[in-house]
């Protein structure tokens, strides 16, 4: 396993733990996420393990509730959502092998990147499910610490691929001089702590 596929499985751990917190009555909460609800945080990280599982098997994910700025991406959450995700998380591990990391991400990640691999793919998926820990803890008033090693290079990924258009990632935010590194990424990507 490399660094990359560590710090992804990681990740999920960290997202897994904190979906399993949520109270049944919490769903349908505000996230940290704007415009978002905590299914609805669920359902936009299903829909990335959704694409790399497919891309695994030659097809490509053609759900459009599911990426950044999408309107529903609850919908994909079904009415279980920590089952729905622990299926999706179980079914796209099974896929992923050493071999699978070296060809070519999915296209629509290739699309503004020609040469990325899935390798970056799984970064990509680790810098979003991390934020998105964040988001969902923060909005049931649970403190999520991410590691450090996660934040450094999700933070570099960050600062080359963030668009700030509506609905996707909103103005940064002036993180306090005495701020961690978290603080720091969270105000980046316009999070308040």
């Amino acid at each position: 396993m490399n660094e990359i596929s560590d710090r992804y499985r990681r990740t999920q751990d960290a997202f897994d733990a904190v979906l399993a917190a949520v109270p049944e009555d919490r769903w349908h909460a505000a996230s940290a996420c704007e415009h978002w609800t905590v299914r609805d945080v669920t359902g936009h990280v299903i829909w990335g393990l959704e694409v790399l599982r497919q891309h695994a098997g030659g097809q490509e994910f053609a759900v459009e509730n599911g990426p950044a700025g999408s309107e529903k991406p609850g919908e994909l959450a079904g009415d279980d959502p920590l089952a729905e995700w622990r299926a999706t998380r179980s079914a796209t591990d099974a896929v992923v092998t050493d071999e699978m990391l070296l060809r070519p991400a999915p296209t629509w990640y290739v699309a503004n990147r020609p040469d990325a691999t899935v390798t970056d793919y799984l970064a990509l998926l680790t810098f979003d499910t991390l934020v998105h820990t964040w988001d969902i803890g923060s909005a049931l008033g649970v403190d999520v610490r991410m590691d450090p090693d996660l934040i450094a290079p999700s933070f570099s990924l960050a600062r080359l691929i963030i668009s700030r258009t509506p609905g996707t990632f909103g103005p940064r935010v002036k993180p306090p001089a005495d701020a961690d590194a978290q603080a720091r990424f969270l105000a980046f990507l316009g999070r308040s702590t």
